[in-house]
């Protein structure tokens, strides 16, 4: 070969190599668990893995249900996530929800998504249908201030649990509707709903659901992942309940809420309510005065200042 074809086919390689160099750079910074993250409506940069990978944790799909008196699995003071749609109530055990984070199902014939994020010990559930169309969701394995990030199967769009809504992708803005939650024991939602439905242990996974996979991570000050906000007025992991009402928010800590009485009127963004909280469940919620639950937001209190830093707070008289 001449010097001069050399050197052509040389630099005609050094360009190849070039571009597919860039390539490959501009897919690693603007990707991650195979999810687009161009000019996604929070930082790249605090879109971190969480470890396993996209369906690394699997959602339940129309999940098995059984009556309370089947339930044999759950003791009083288990956790769970209590939902009732036109009429139908269902509890979601939280040491099943531990291992899967999202279940897709349908109650009271309307398709629901109910998710939880052990990180932020935030439950919440949203309607699932949008423009007619229902959303199948999956855990994307990605965290956003230790959050759980979602994902829509049909577009792969990026959905925060706590923003209520889309961050990347076709879907980018658009917001969850969120549902009311009881947040409580077994015994608390079982007395109060003495004919609910139960999502059952059997799965279809092998799972150990009397085993917790956070152990102590509850009751420990350290967080996994960073967040962007922090404030140290009460301990990262006490409960606070979350209110939103009109793109403003509220946070009733427990530790104040223990302080005043069981149930009490109040009033935020114009609107008058009476917050009920239950020192022995360990739980709380919001009923307006129309005698609706509100929905509301059981959190860890660092992950609910993460998302919200200009939170009002309540304190006790």
């Amino acid at each position: 070969m001449d010097r001069k074809n050399h050197s052509v086919s040389f630099s005609n390689i050094n360009l190849t190599v070039f571009l597919l160099l860039v390539a490959s750079g501009l897919a690693v910074a603007a990707t991650k668990n195979g999810f687009v993250l161009d000019d996604a409506l929070i930082p790249q940069k605090q879109i971190l893995s969480g470890g396993p990978g996209r369906d690394g944790i699997p959602s339940l799909e129309n999940p098995t249900v059984i009556s309370a008196r089947d339930a044999e699995f759950l003791r009083p003071k288990d956790r769970v996530l209590g939902i009732e749609v036109n009429g139908v109530k269902r509890a979601y055990p939280i040491r099943i929800l531990n291992y899967h984070e999202i279940v897709n199902d349908v109650l009271g014939g309307e398709a629901i998504v109910v998710t939880y994020c052990p990180l932020c010990g935030t439950g919440m559930a949203f309607n699932a249908e949008r423009d007619g169309k229902i959303m199948e969701f999956g855990v994307s394995g990605l965290l956003y201030n230790s959050d759980v990030l979602l994902y829509d199967r049909e577009t792969d769009s990026l959905w925060s649990q706590i923003m209520m809504t889309a961050v990347t992708g076709a879907m980018k803005g658009t917001k969850l509707v969120q549902l009311p939650v009881s947040h409580t024991t077994w015994r608390d939602w079982l007395a109060r709903n003495p004919h609910t439905e139960v999502l059952s242990d059997k799965t279809g996974y092998r799972r150990n659901y009397r085993a917790d996979p956070y152990p102590g991570y509850s009751r420990s000050g350290k967080l996994y992942f960073p967040v962007a906000e922090e404030n140290r007025a009460y301990p990262r992991k006490s409960m606070v309940l979350g209110l939103k009402i009109d793109g403003q928010f509220k946070a009733y800590p427990f530790r104040e809420l223990e302080k005043g009485a069981a149930e009490f009127n109040d009033e935020f963004q114009g609107r008058e309510f009476v917050v009920f909280y239950d020192s022995e469940n360990q739980t709380a919620r919001i009923i307006d005065d129309e005698g609706q639950e509100l929905p509301t937001l059981l959190a860890f209190w660092f992950a609910w200042y993460a998302f919200h830093p200009d939170t009002e707070i309540h304190t006790a008289p």
